[in-house]
């Protein structure tokens, strides 16, 4: 078996959502610390020795972030139209993150929402 690096960048933004369908019944309004990490997988590096921009990562993760930042996610497209679980949210970070000028030459691997300090989701796709 060879070599292989795992790249994770994370952002972090406070947002209020409520689920439209929370057991038979619309949640309560109610915010969230939210961080999100990415973690994107090589067995390749650059001409620089390099798997993946950190810099470039971290703009795309904190631009994505910047659009949910105290806001209130039902509001925000694609949240307008879906639930705003974690489990879509984190989808959304992973289908958003995993376009090809974005993860460059890695394969995104993993995308973890964190709801506060002590719940999570993790979204991957075989």
């Amino acid at each position: 078996m060879g070599e292989q690096f795992t790249v994770r960048v994370e952002t972090r933004f406070e947002a209020a959502h409520n689920l439209r369908q929370y057991k038979g019944a619309e949640e309560p309004l109610h915010g969230h610390s939210w961080r999100v990490e990415a973690k994107f997988s090589t067995a390749k590096l650059d001409h620089e020795d390099i798997a993946i921009d950190y810099v470039s990562l971290k703009d795309a993760i904190r631009k994505l972030g910047e659009r949910l930042d105290h806001r209130y996610i039902n509001e925000i497209p694609p949240f307008d139209k879906i639930n705003p679980t974690s489990e879509n949210i984190a989808r959304w970070f992973f289908d958003e993150l995993n376009r090809e000028n974005i993860r460059q030459n890695t394969q995104l691997s993993e995308v973890v929402v964190w709801e506060g300090p002590d719940a999570f989701v993790s979204y991957r796709q075989d």
